[in-house]
């Protein structure tokens, strides 16, 4: 049986799902970021507190590192193939 690293065209396939996934978060974080600015202008809460917002940006702005580390594993695999 094949480990995870090893199968190859499961990594390939991951091109369009982490890709979504890692644009998605990234786009929800600098949301997040956008938010905790203005709350922090404004000087109100907007659901959360300004310090709350940011936190929450840095979150999903990681948690989307991890999608674009895949989706560029599942990239720099289908251009090898391709070279070949």
């Amino acid at each position: 049986m094949a480990k995870h690293w090893e199968d190859r065209e499961s990594l390939k396939a991951g091109i369009g799902r982490g890709g979504a996934w890692a644009h998605l978060l990234g786009f929800l974080g600098v949301v997040f970021a956008v938010l905790g600015i203005i709350a922090d202008v404004a000087n109100t809460s907007l659901g959360l507190s300004a310090t709350s917002w940011f936190l929450l940006a840095i979150v999903i702005m990681l948690a989307s590192i991890t999608f674009f580390m895949g989706w560029m594993v599942s990239w720099y695999l289908v251009t090898i193939d391709r070279k070949k």
